[in-house]
């Protein structure tokens, strides 16, 4: 039983994380990488719309981490990627949030860095042999 566990494992050749890295950095590379079009493109659109909404709603990208809650929102804008790097670099996202609108800016933003993980890690799943 063992054996055929690790056997797509070892079948497969080459840089097994560069799916997991790719997808991290650009929403979608990842399952673009592995010639799954129509999943690559319909997390890039969900993720990239998630995101730009979230910066039209002037939500807040975290810069740094005062406390828990500040480090997990941190995280979750993190996973964006090169979005987020971008962005940032950019001068994008409100300081401080102060409506309601704002604060519902900034959970798209994190939410679509969670989805971006996720997504990034069914790549690496679908390399690895994982996942079918």
């Amino acid at each position: 039983m063992s054996n055929q566990a690790a056997s797509p494992q070892s079948s497969q050749q080459g840089f097994v994380y560069l799916p997991l890295i790719a997808g991290w950095l650009v929403p979608g590379a990842g399952h673009f990488l592995l010639r799954k079009w129509g999943r690559g493109a319909l997390l890039a659109l969900s993720i990239v719309s998630m995101f730009a909404l979230g910066l039209a709603m002037h939500g807040k990208l975290y810069t740094g981490a005062q406390d828990i809650l500040d480090m997990l929102g941190m995280v979750g804008d993190l996973g964006n990627g090169l979005l987020f790097f971008l962005s940032r670099m950019a001068g994008l996202g409100a300081p401080h949030v102060q409506t309601a609108v704002q604060d519902y800016g900034t959970k798209f933003i994190v939410v679509a860095g969670l989805l971006n993980v996720i997504a990034a890690v069914d790549a690496h799943n679908l390399r690895t042999g994982r996942k079918q």
